[in-house]
């Protein structure tokens, strides 16, 4: 298994094997329980795949009532569970226990309702993000957050992790697009929480749900907003010689009122990267902007002025703005392709750590220097406009002792992203990257809080166990669970 400490799988539990698959087995269809060694290893991982540990058992039901029938077996049997959405976590928010039972998602794939009157729409959450916007796109509607991840990842992980995308600066993280969801939870009990209206009365438990990294329960359906398409849109392709004054034009944009619908960076490192793969006409330069304007034609080219204004008194490189559809596609071709095109140059760790716009400027000088300490280079690629950073290490993972080397690196720059007023994760979650630096983050009050909170929707400590909060943190919470 992984270097990463986790607690010890409960023997008694791996013992039971057969009696818990056959238990599930009694509930579930023939093809929903998964036990074969060969098969389970498919789910020993999520996107970080650094560290991996194969299930006792996998689960793959097609509706509610399965998983919550899946559910009671295991909550009866004090057996712990993973949900999992595509398996797409770059934190390994899905990384399974040797004792544990991944109940999986990605079966849950209908379409249950379309009101474009009332604007929502309602699926179960194994249906992938792009796949909802590809279905109300004839209707002149979309879903607004927009991973990167969005062509293989599930609305079930993107409530799980609160995901945005390249167009939450406008539009808002998963949270800002979700009306209600219908969850499992830890005993099996069905709850519906929200519904197809905003401002629904009493606690906002949705909101404890939307980010809770399966810590709560498992989401089979959600009610989803949904938006008109806008009239137009035009993306702008602005370089510039230095990263901080692209950080500075970041910064001024947000400073005059403006709201594009996005604003991405990506620096030399990566822009070498992607056009090498792409071939998207990138500048050749230190750092590029895309920035993303919509509304009517006279909206739009307001926008675009008042943009160029700003860009201009920092002496770009370049500005490029779209003058039709196919450039449009060209200058977004590289940024939805940075991911797969970084990974050409070696191993990497993806983290996620959130800024105010404002020190965005002396957060990248600041992770320059870092990557001179520690000896490794990294690239930066973002969602800018609302901080979300995402630096990408590279490493040798067949190097002894360089994950190591990166990971620290990794830690330095997520204390960073808090001490300069951000915090530790924009989408991607804590899972295991950031459990132990938590308390970076939160006071003791802070972590006491959120662990009641989790004692009291899941008091046997059964779901996702060992990520989220430190071990020697939820120790004793732990340890009181194992006598529930």
């Amino acid at each position: 298994m992984s270097t990463v400490a986790m607690p010890t799988p409960d023997a008694g539990i791996i013992a039971r094997k057969d009696q818990i698959v056959a238990a599930l087995a009694a509930v579930l269809p023939d093809d929903a329980v998964i036990f074969d060694p060969e098969e389970t290893r498919a789910y020993e991982c999520d996107a970080l795949t650094a560290y991996r540990c194969p299930p006792l058992a996998v689960v793959l039901p097609r509706t509610t009532e399965e998983v919550a029938a899946a559910m009671r077996i295991c909550h009866d049997m004090r057996v712990p569970v993973i949900p999992r959405g595509a398996g797409t976590s770059l934190a390994g928010g899905a990384l399974p226990t040797a004792d544990s039972v991944v109940i999986g998602t990605m079966r849950l794939r209908e379409i249950l309702e379309i009101d474009t009157d009332n604007r929502f729409i309602r699926v179960q959450t194994g249906v992938t993000n792009l796949s909802v916007s590809a279905e109300l796109e004839p209707l002149g509607f979309f879903y607004a957050p927009d991973p990167s991840s969005q062509l293989a990842c599930t609305i079930a992980g993107n409530i799980g992790m609160n995901s945005g995308g390249a167009h939450c600066l406008k539009y808002g993280v998963t949270t800002n697009n979700l009306l209600g969801v219908r969850i499992v939870m830890a005993d099996g009990e069905i709850v519906d929480l929200g519904g197809p209206t905003l401002g629904t009365g009493g606690l906002d438990i949705l909101g404890l749900i939307c980010g809770s990294e399966g810590q709560l329960g498992i989401v089979t359906e959600a009610t989803l907003r949904i938006l008109p398409r806008p009239e137009g849109a035009r993306p702008m392709l602005i370089g510039f010689d230095s990263a901080e004054v692209a950080g500075e034009c970041v910064a001024r944009i947000i400073r005059s009122g403006l709201i594009p619908v996005a604003i991405e960076y990506m620096d030399d490192v990566c822009l070498r990267a992607v056009e090498s793969f792409a071939r998207a006409g990138y500048p050749d330069c230190p750092a590029v902007l895309i920035v993303e304007v919509e509304g009517s034609a006279q909206e739009i080219a307001d926008q675009t002025a008042r943009i160029r204004a700003i860009a201009d008194e920092l002496n770009p490189v370049e500005f490029r703005a779209s003058r039709n559809e196919d450039e449009s596609l060209a200058i977004w071709k590289g940024r939805k392709s940075a991911f797969g095109a970084m990974g050409r140059l070696g191993d990497y760790l993806c983290l996620d750590g959130t800024v105010p716009v404002s020190k965005l400027p002396h957060t990248l000088r600041r992770i320059g220097e870092l990557s001179r300490e520690h000896g490794l280079e990294v690239a930066n690629v973002f969602h800018a406009g609302d901080g979300n950073m995402h630096p990408l290490i590279l490493f040798n993972a067949n190097k002894p002792g360089d994950l190591e080397r990166a990971e620290a690196f990794g830690a330095d720059i997520l204390r960073l992203c808090v001490d300069v007023g951000g915090c530790l994760t924009g989408e991607h979650g804590v899972g295991i990257e950031k459990r132990d630096l938590m308390t970076s983050q939160y006071s003791a009050v802070d972590m006491a809080i959120q662990l009641e909170i989790k004692s009291a929707l899941d008091p046997c400590w059964l779901l996702n166990p060992a990520k989220v909060f430190p071990l020697e943190v939820s120790q004793p919470h732990r340890e009181r669970a194992a006598s529930c």
